[in-house]
């Protein structure tokens, strides 16, 4: 008697414990729903254009079941570094497929403004070659099973900044473009040209981008109907999106510095942005 007590006792745990290590499925409408673990996957991706090898960094879940909105990522004139791929990450995170293009080429990058305006140079003075590095990573990631390929948004620092708002004005296949304190100088829009929707997210104190280039960006897309939307974040300068522009700026005696509010609220006004423009 006492064996077959035991035994049941045995029987009785191991059944409550097998229960209660089980996850709960979520259901709607009493129909069980089976949950996508999100698993990240980063990684270097290589493309051509022209006579340069290009070394991205695409980021996405790759446990996703359906396809991705992609977001390319240009970064600042110091190169693809850890920030544009941490930026990369953290749109991965929100479910995007994120690709931080190269546009120097053999994912070459600066460690000071002299060399850094040195490989940024040519892309301000040709703004079309410019174009054409965008359009090839454009070229590669629609590639990408992973990738909505009806769904495409560009977003830029400093450098990249005036680089995807050159691809809005150049008329690349663009759902959307968001500049984070670029500069606005650069190719002019065109009619019926510049289609993709345009949010430009300005530092109020940036003493990089004069208020002449403001009034001037302004008036040229207001001249052809284009659909931006401009936002001055107070007190913030150049590349306050930055963690590490305070300590750059210091060390290079440049004007630069974080702004964690205003880092904050841009990227709060880019999802929103990103929301509106990809429903339409």
């Amino acid at each position: 008697m006492k064996t077959i007590t035991v035994a049941l006792s045995t029987f009785l745990f191991v059944s409550i414990n097998i229960t209660s290590c089980k996850q709960e499925t979520k259901t709607e409408n009493n129909i069980p729903v089976e949950e996508t673990v999100v698993k990240i996957k980063s990684e270097d991706l290589t493309y051509d254009s022209d006579t340069a090898k290009l070394v991205g960094f695409v980021s996405y879940n790759e446990n996703a079941k359906e396809k991705l909105p992609v977001i390319l990522i240009v970064h600042e004139w110091w190169g693809l570094n850890d920030y544009a791929k941490n930026r990369a990450k953290q749109l991965a995170d929100l479910g995007y497929l994120a690709f931080a293009i190269d546009m120097y080429g053999d994912g070459q990058t600066a460690d000071n403004p002299g060399d850094a305006q040195k490989l940024a140079t040519p892309f301000y003075q040709n703004p079309v070659g410019a174009n054409a590095r965008v359009q090839a990573a454009l070229t590669k990631i629609k590639s990408l099973a992973q990738a909505d390929t009806n769904k495409i948004m560009a977003i830029g620092y400093c450098f990249g900044g005036s680089m995807v708002l050159n691809a809005a004005k150049g008329g690349l296949n663009l759902n959307g473009v968001v500049s984070f304190h670029g500069g606005l100088a650069g190719l002019t829009p065109e009619k019926g040209k510049t289609i993709a929707d345009v949010l430009v997210c300005h530092g109020a104190a940036d003493q990089f981008v004069p208020a002449t280039d403001v009034a001037k960006f302004k008036t040229q897309m207001d001249s052809v109907g284009a659909s931006y939307k401009f936002i001055e974040y107070a007190d913030a300068t150049h590349a306050f999106t930055n963690p590490d522009a305070t300590e750059n700026g210091k060390k290079f005696n440049i004007p630069i510095a974080y702004n964690e509010k205003a880092d904050k609220a841009s990227w709060k006004d880019m999802l929103a942005f990103f929301e509106k423009v990809l429903k339409k």
